[in-house]
């Protein structure tokens, strides 16, 4: 049986979720329509995704529904506000609504009841992009958090490692730049008062980007840890709350390797290290990926005496092995050591120092430390959630097993970012939780695609990659063809008397396409946008080489490694075509 038009009673004030609405502009259509339906007292917010208004007698909420359709956009659910407040009206405030009706567009909607459209257990960049995305769309939606909301990136990861990271550079090259006839020095450094700066820009954006957010798309936060306790069920601080579909974001944490003697240290994660207010004499790193190399060049810029150990064949081991050779060379020529092939053997804790001991090479060595920075990796955060309750597969580090559009072994769960073991950039996270609600609710079937995914290693020189690398492409069976472009072959290098790196290209043989792309140089990270774009798009090293580039510029290095494909760009005049 069809449900009846709802009627509510005249004076009462009420709201409506609308999808769609992308501007102050989309306000001023969305009042106009309402008022045109026969309402009054409007108060539209795009960027919550809803208006507020006063019932007129007679006016019916399916009214109101065709009026906004009308307009161009997406209806939602029409509730009644209860004892709002003029202050709450005026600071725009989201107040908890009564539901009137059962949402109709809902792909998982055979339940009679569910507390929530959506629940998504965390609060990082994989939760927040796919609660705005829900609650745009109209959506009643929960956010689960037992720590600090805004997750990884802007509490523990990019933002603070990149703010130190920046600091480290402005120290070292103070002292270290290549200028004749410019003398400069650099005094001590107070790393309390570095990390204060840090914190205070960590703070500012937590709140701008993330818990600002809450109020502003009116979805709601339950502080708690969360655990299933059957497929369609959370239990938080005692109560059990349903959804009609879950989001699983509650991303990765640093993972421990079991090397005896480690735990009896004190040793360093990425987290902690953040925070370290004095500068050890001697670092150890154990892990030379992306976090161990930033981490611990950056205490190389500010005084300490690094050693990078690992136990591949060489640092940065999943980038090009000429970018790792560039790599490795810049490091112990600022002073670093480097062991590669290492496998440390045990960790001791003396008086005074810490003995870390490896075999590399067939031989024993052992090096001593004051502090010990452990970068091996991260493991997802999976262990408190009792996952077997909801019929939810793991693999063999805990992470969730997802299928191309990241739905798990329960149909009713999806899940997404580091959570999934997905490449571990916040951009991937966001990029998948708005995916998984695009799947989970809206029924749009989209698949991941991470053609072209660019990463960034912000080393000095920074690292940037897109696409494959020419041992991926080789051992695909692909026939290639590849470019090796020194920059003392990039005018912007030579100017800046800073020769120390490359750019690497992969093309297939026949069609010519970019597959992949490699450059360690200065602004590696904003170089790559137009290697991302040429392999999404299945751009020809010909077509690379045949556009404009601003010269005297490092992207220019991009044209240059295109076009040494088949000239030697050496005997080129400056921008020769």
């Amino acid at each position: 049986m069809t449900d009846l038009p709802k009627l509510f009673g005249e004076g009462q004030r009420a709201l409506i979720k609308i999808g769609g609405m992308s501007c102050s502009d989309c306000e001023h259509h969305i009042k106009t329509a309402l008022k045109e339906a026969g309402v009054n007292e409007i108060e539209a917010s795009w960027k919550k995704g809803e208006a507020r208004f006063t019932w007129t007698a007679g006016i019916s909420d399916s009214a109101l529904k065709d009026a906004v359709q009308a307009a161009g956009y997406h209806p939602g659910e029409v509730s009644v506000q209860e004892h709002i407040s003029n202050q709450e009206l005026q600071e725009n405030t989201p107040v908890r609504s009564v539901k009137t009706e059962k949402k109709t567009e809902m792909t998982y909607d055979k339940e009679s009841h569910a507390d929530y459209d959506l629940i998504i257990i965390g609060a990082g960049s994989a939760a927040f992009a796919g609660a705005i995305k829900a609650s745009e769309a109209g959506y009643h939606v929960a956010m689960v958090e037992k720590g600090t909301i805004g997750g990884t990136c802007v509490n523990i990861g990019c933002i603070p490692s990149k703010a130190l990271l920046r600091a480290g550079e402005a120290y070292w090259q103070n002292g270290h730049h290549p200028i004749e006839g410019i003398s400069t020095s650099t005094g001590s450094i107070d790393l309390g008062a570095v990390v204060a700066q840090k914190d205070t820009l960590v703070a500012d954006l937590r709140k701008a980007k993330y818990t600002d957010l809450i109020a502003d798309y009116g979805f709601e936060v339950i502080q708690g840890a969360a655990r299933f306790t059957d497929p369609r069920t959370i239990e938080v601080n005692g109560d059990s709350i349903s959804a009609k579909v879950f989001i699983i974001a509650t991303g990765a944490s640093p993972a421990i390797p079991p090397i005896p003697g480690l735990s009896d240290t004190d040793y360093l994660t990425s987290t902690t290290a953040l925070d370290l207010k004095d500068i050890p004499d001697r670092l150890a790193v154990i892990g030379a990926n992306a976090i161990g190399l930033e981490l611990g060049q950056f205490f190389q810029h500010v005084g300490s005496s690094v050693t990078f150990i690992d136990i591949a064949d060489r640092i940065a081991p999943f980038e090009e092995p000429e970018v790792s050779a560039v790599l490795s060379q810049v490091i112990t020529g600022q002073g670093g050591s480097v062991y590669v092939g290492a496998q440390v053997l045990k960790v001791n804790q003396a008086k005074d120092h810490i003995d870390i001991y490896i075999s590399v090479a067939g031989k024993q060595v052992v090096i001593p430390a004051d502090k010990i920075l452990v970068a091996t990796g991260r493991r997802p955060n999976t262990e408190e959630l009792d996952l077997v309750s909801a019929g939810i597969e793991t693999g063999a580090t805990g992470a969730i097993a997802v299928d191309s559009q990241l739905r798990t072994t329960n149909d009713r769960v999806f899940a997404a970012g580091d959570v999934t073991g997905a490449p571990q950039f916040v951009y991937v996270s966001a990029y998948e939780g708005a995916l998984a609600v695009d799947n989970a609710l809206l029924g749009a079937g989209r698949e991941i695609d991470l053609r072209g995914l660019p990463r960034v290693t912000f080393t000095l020189p920074q690292i940037a990659s897109a696409g494959i690398t020419e041992s991926q492409a080789r051992k695909s069976g692909r026939d290639i063809v590849v470019s090796v472009l020194p920059l003392s072959a990039v005018p912007r290098a030579l100017v800046n008397h800073d020769t120390a790196g490359l750019v690497k290209l992969v093309a297939d043989a026949a069609t010519r396409q970019l597959l992949g792309a490699s450059i360690i140089s200065e602004n590696a990270g904003e170089i790559i946008q137009s290697a991302v774009l040429a392999i999404r798009h299945n751009i020809t090293v010909d077509e690379l080489a045949g556009t404009f580039y601003p010269y005297l510029t490092m992207a220019e290095s991009i044209k240059l490694a295109a076009q040494s494909f088949d000239r030697d760009v050496s005997k080129l005049s400056c921008c020769a075509a």
